[in-house]
């Protein structure tokens, strides 16, 4: 969708429009900074994927506008190339060219040529996915398999550390995906990126927050111990239930220490179905790799004290309004929605099948394990228990 007809932002507006596009604000927001309609800024923002454009800029060896004025002047007074070039001291050949592509000496004008070069120079770069279709075809099948651009990237550099011509950086794949006149990449692909939508959003929009009601006897996560915090100790872990349509929802679990997902089918939302889930869940690790249990504020974990006697698992709970505390669960919540968007119906997978999805998600590489897998880390995490 283009800019509609009559609407014109200048570019000092747009350098506004993208400032706050970066910072999270929406488009409804932005508009009213300029007392227009939203779609009106959405038509400048997605002409490229909701990426700012570079900023232009001159080469720092083009010829300048006021070197061309100069040149102008000095054919006007008959000068000759190699004259004009020692005034300006430029090489000869590059008067010659920029007389040649200009009309001529007879009919060279200073500012038309200066705006034809500036012209010239908007034609892009060619992405380096489009001049290495076979790399291209790697990231291709890695966004299938559901791995996000900077785990793609990630595992690149990690792979082939001495061969630059295997690596792209996450961004070049984002702006691929984003900008369809790159060529470089199937805009279907998008679909398989974490949040699919037409336009890349910031880091820094608006999240989801917490709104579950009051837990009696918690315990809160300020009294969780210091070893818990950075993540130096593998076994203590962050929980949450995923929701789904028609009432269905599946307990999802990531240890902190290796970001290793489990994945629990509970029936029910109730507490008692919930907790039962979570203690079966639990009798499969060794005490060593379940030591402490972070969850939210929902009142499925009412009975958190049973879960504790049964496990001799401590359960902690995040502040009210405060899902960031869980931010491990709260962002492989996020991953899980790739294979289970909102509208879905949970309630019809098995737990093999969850435990498939849970192995797919452990068997992508992470930015945070220096882009080792979850099932890497937490193998090793089973070795030294042995």
């Amino acid at each position: 969708m283009g800019q509609r007809p009559g609407i014109y932002y200048s570019e000092s507006q747009k350098a506004l429009m993208w400032e706050r596009w970066r910072k999270g604000d929406s488009l409804q927001q932005i508009a009213q900074l300029f007392d227009r309609n939203h779609s009106s800024v959405q038509g400048i923002l997605v002409q490229t994927g909701g990426i700012r454009p570079a900023q232009r800029k001159r080469a720092s060896l083009s010829l300048t506008l006021a070197e061309r004025e100069e040149i102008s002047r000095e054919i006007a007074a008959g000068r000759s190339i190699r004259s004009i070039a020692g005034l300006l001291e430029r090489a000869p050949s590059t008067i010659s060219r920029e007389l040649q592509r200009n009309g001529g000496a007879e009919s060279y004008r200073a500012r038309q040529a200066d705006q034809a070069a500036w012209d010239r120079a908007q034609r892009p770069k060619a992405c380096r996915l489009v001049e290495n279709r076979r790399l291209a075809s790697v990231v291709a099948n890695k966004l299938q398999a559901l791995w996000s651009p900077e785990q793609i990237a990630g595992w690149l550099k990690r792979t082939y550390p001495n061969d630059e011509t295997r690596r792209v950086s996450h961004e070049t794949i984002y702006r691929s995906l984003f900008i369809q006149a790159r060529g470089a990449l199937k805009k279907e692909l998008l679909q398989h990126l974490r949040r699919t939508r037409v336009m890349r959003r910031s880091r820094h929009h608006t999240q989801k927050t917490d709104n579950h009601g009051r837990i009696t006897g918690a315990v809160s996560i300020s009294e969780r111990p210091a070893a818990t915090e950075d993540r130096a100790v593998p076994g203590h872990w962050e929980g949450d239930l995923l929701f789904g349509n028609r009432d269905s929802q599946i307990a999802t679990l990531v240890e902190r220490h290796s970001r290793y997902v489990m994945l629990v089918k509970t029936s029910a939302k109730d507490t008692e179905t919930v907790v039962d889930a979570l203690i079966n869940n639990a009798r499969q690790l060794p005490q060593q790799l379940y030591k402490s249990l972070t969850w939210d504020r929902g009142k499925e974990m009412a009975a958190h004290k049973r879960f504790t006697l049964a496990t001799d698992i401590k359960v902690y709970f995040c502040d009210p309004h405060s899902p960031w505390q869980r931010g491990t669960n709260e962002n492989t919540n996020g991953l899980l929605r790739q294979y289970f968007p909102k509208g879905t119906d949970v309630s019809g997978f098995s737990q093999a099948q969850l435990n498939a999805v849970a192995r797919k998600l452990n068997e992508r590489p992470r930015k945070t394990l220096e882009y080792e897998t979850p099932a890497e880390r937490f193998s090793q995490s089973v070795a030294a228990t042995g």
